[in-house]
């Protein structure tokens, strides 16, 4: 297992992981888009040899933080503590990290505390 900054050459086994799973079915429908969200963000992918198995995608806000955007791991490979790993990795580098999230009770569970909310 390698976790690696993603470059271009990713795309593919990064989108593989993507179609795996129908709840991004969005990102899937708007490919080119997302193409350049990930372009414009920093992503880590977590690799098993040729095989995406987990992915972070976010935004440094200039020293004042760096907010996850995405965080995916392959269904089959969850419950081993990857997500958490990518987190962990993010931490290291970037103080503090914030998640933008639809799935509170995953990262409660992680030791992540909530401090607020985004409004649409």
């Amino acid at each position: 297992m390698v976790l690696v900054h993603y470059n271009y050459t990713y795309e593919d086994v990064l989108f593989d992981l993507i179609e795996s799973d129908p709840e991004w079915v969005e990102y899937i429908e708007h490919r080119n888009q997302y193409r350049l969200a990930i372009e414009s963000s920093t992503v880590y992918v977590l690799m098993d040899e040729s095989v995406c198995i987990g992915f972070i995608r976010g935004r440094d806000d200039s020293g004042f933080g760096f907010y996850i955007y995405d965080l995916l791991v392959r269904k089959s490979d969850r419950g081993h503590g990857y997500g958490k790993k990518l987190i962990d990795h993010l931490k290291s580098i970037y103080q503090p990290v914030y998640v933008m999230s639809d799935v509170d009770p995953y990262y409660e569970k992680i030791g992540m505390k909530k401090i607020g909310s985004i409004f649409e």
